[in-house]
């Protein structure tokens, strides 16, 4: 049994008014309201953080062209990249933003998930890009000018993928993106590799110009182990993991709810940044069909209000009694 429940966005006053004259008026126009505020809210951190990110990687750019440094310029592809990751979010986001279709009843919020794997490819190129040329200057080394510049280079590539990390991880948190998140804790990595940048300068700058580009390998580890979180993440998301601690906390939830004796197998999963969930929950058999369904209303709402993020729940209510029947004879040679 599913009903529909949401939540509007209006001032705090109003929410608590409206909920006290009305608990149970959470419809699905509120739902697709808060839904497409955290589009929103998503595309408008892309759309900040791709223009930081752009920005650093062109003052990069410039300092690359003539101080001839293959850790700077590991580090500004990297930035390239990560700027160009909020391109197929952003269109994830946007795409997310349909209505469902009969075709595609839960709607298109797994096309988050789709961008994911486009931005741990980029990653990757990102890597194996850096590796060659440093891998290139190693064996053909030369001489790294303007230190000066290159060290302030490096620092303002911390700067702008800390604001950036800062930024999306704390909205994609919010809005509970796993992709948003991941690309976050990809630029505060990025932010780390640019302080790297220093030590290269400041190796060559003491007569060991060979630490360029073995910073610039650093650098393309580094990027290696973002790689591998990110695409762990996103895997995850792929396979419909989620924590198991909300798993718990929808149990928990459940148990509390009056009239329902047990409960039964709980099922989550993300679509896009918002949760899902199917479960099943044993009533009381003398109970009426209304009387039951009452319940598995309940039970929803309690789900929708204690778990973070959930925008749906399918209630399954199974009669508990009487002893020794089983209501679900005639599935069991179908599972």
């Amino acid at each position: 049994m599913s009903d529909q429940h949401g939540h509007g966005h209006g001032s705090r006053a109003w929410r608590g008014l409206r909920h006290a004259l009305a608990p149970h008026s959470h419809d699905s126009a509120d739902k697709t309201d808060a839904a497409l505020e955290s589009s929103s809210r998503g595309l408008r951190v892309l759309g900040i953080s791709f223009a930081v990110l752009v920005i650093t990687a062109v003052v990069q750019a410039v300092i690359v062209a003539f101080s001839g440094s293959v850790a700077l310029l590991g580090d500004t592809l990297h930035n390239f990249a990560d700027a160009l990751t909020a391109i197929p979010l952003a269109i994830a986001f946007s795409f997310g933003r349909r209505a469902a279709t009969r075709r595609f009843t839960y709607g298109y919020g797994r096309a988050e998930d789709l961008a994911g794997i486009v931005i741990v490819l980029l990653i990757a190129a990102s890597a194996g890009l850096a590796g060659y040329e440093a891998v290139g200057r190693l064996l053909q080394p030369q001489d790294v000018h303007a230190l000066a510049w290159v060290a302030g280079a490096g620092l303002i590539g911390f700067i702008g993928n800390e604001l950036v990390a800062r930024y999306r991880i704390k909205v994609g948190r919010e809005i509970g993106s796993a992709a948003l998140v991941a690309d976050g804790l990809h630029a505060r990595t990025d932010g780390f590799t640019s302080l790297a940048v220093l030590i290269g300068a400041g190796g060559a700058a003491l007569g060991f110009p060979i630490a360029d580009p073995i910073v610039g390998l650093a650098i393309t580890l580094a990027i290696c182990f973002v790689l591998r979180d990110a695409a762990r993440e996103i895997y995850h998301r792929l396979m419909d993991a989620v924590d198991p601690a909300l798993v718990e906390q929808a149990e928990q939830t459940l148990r509390a709810v009056p009239g329902v004796l047990r409960a039964g197998s709980v099922r989550l999963r993300w679509i896009g940044h918002v949760l899902h969930a199917e479960v099943d929950i044993r009533v009381d058999h003398h109970l009426s069909l209304i009387e039951a369904h009452a319940v598995a209303v309940e039970a929803e709402h309690q789900l929708i209000h204690h778990l973070p993020r959930l925008r749906a729940a399918t209630v399954h209510a199974d009669p508990d009694g009487p002893e020794g029947a089983d209501h679900h004879a005639r599935l069991l040679s179908h599972r």
